[in-house]
């Protein structure tokens, strides 16, 4: 009989404590690496995780530690680490797992390199691949139903290990092969909710929101085909999915800081204050960069990247709406025809 695969979670946040619990659902024994000492503290002796997610009853098999040494046994890690720190913890593991599945979703600054290239670079004997959809942490440590997309860069033999290990009667994984496409979806997205929220903390209204949510995925659309990423798969769970969801609900991070712009705090406040990371902040002024720089129209980008550097978010926004009138032709914005 096959023994199943032990797992681990780097990262015990919101999201990271999350995913452990719901692999421990089914009574598997998840290790879970925590940052703070007193995070895994409470995880082991309370079984909660009052800084990150306090209104779940954890699993007793959960365990937290805080020494990434314990990762080198086993089969696979789920990577839940800000995006931005995620080559570092990674290059402190003495061994890596033969699968990581990375899970945090973001630009690397400086570098502008995607997580699996980070990830690549860290941990040249591993297997990557990334899990992205629409997932709110409370929803998925409650057993509420979830749909994600594993995107394998193992193509199928990576799959068939992974599938069974993750899958969970509330928590579905959908199966595909580009890696890119998974993470630009999951990546731009965090910047458009930003985008959906200071429009509702303008009081623009829904119609606007609305708007913004299509034509931001237009975007999404022309960034990723020009990184290679598939249409097909920003259609799906990653892309379109996970935008719908964020760009709707202050239970995003991104979504309630952009909300928070637009009724006026400033960014530097807001970013300072927040223990928990909108990756979106981080991620706008690398995507706004990496898109001027290939002559990739992302006016909505842009316009987020502005506001987090300071400029009023009205002035930004009527900007926005007194472009050149264009048309509308699959999915992007051209001239109109004379």
């Amino acid at each position: 009989m096959t023994q199943p695969q032990t797992i681990g979670v780097i990262g015990a946040g919101a999201w990271g404590t999350a995913l452990a619990q719901m692999l421990a659902s089914d009574g598997r024994d998840v290790l879970l690496w925590a940052y703070e000492p007193e995070v895994a503290q409470a995880i082991n002796a309370e079984h909660r995780n009052p800084l990150y997610l306090p209104a779940a009853i954890l699993a007793p098999t959960i365990r937290a530690t805080g020494n990434l040494a314990e990762f080198a046994g086993l089969d696979t890690a789920l990577v839940v680490t800000p995006a931005q720190v995620l080559g570092k913890v990674l290059a402190g593991l003495p061994q890596a797992p033969r699968d990581l599945v990375l899970c945090s979703k973001g630009i690397e600054a400086g570098s502008g390199r995607l997580m699996n290239h980070v990830a690549r670079d860290a941990s040249p004997g591993s297997e990557i691949a990334v899990l992205s959809g629409p997932t709110f942490a409370h929803e998925v440590a409650a057993g509420l139903p979830t749909a994600v997309t594993l995107a394998c860069g193992g193509g199928l033999a990576q799959w068939e290990r992974l599938a069974p290990a993750l899958a969970r009667p509330a928590f579905r994984p959908y199966y595909s092969d580009d890696v890119t496409g998974a993470e630009i979806g999951g990546a731009v997205k965090n910047v458009l909710a930003i985008a959906c929220g200071v429009v509702v903390g303008l009081g623009l209204g829904q119609n606007a929101r609305a708007a913004l949510i299509a034509r931001g995925y237009a975007e999404m659309l022309r960034f990723g085909e020009a990184l290679g990423a598939r249409a097909e798969t920003l259609a799906g769970l990653c892309g379109l999915g996970d935008l719908v969801l964020t760009c709707s609900s202050t239970s995003s991070r991104n979504f309630s800081l952009g909300k928070a712009l637009g009724e006026g705090a400033s960014a530097a406040a807001l970013m300072a204050d927040r223990r928990t990371v909108a990756e979106g902040a981080h991620t706008a002024p690398v995507l706004a960069g990496l898109a001027e720089a290939r002559d990739i129209p992302m006016p909505i980008v842009a316009a987020v990247d502005a506001i987090l550097t300071g400029e009023d978010a009205r002035a930004v926004v009527a900007a926005l709406l007194a472009r050149p009138l264009k048309a509308e032709r699959d999915g992007a914005e051209r001239d109109v025809p004379a």
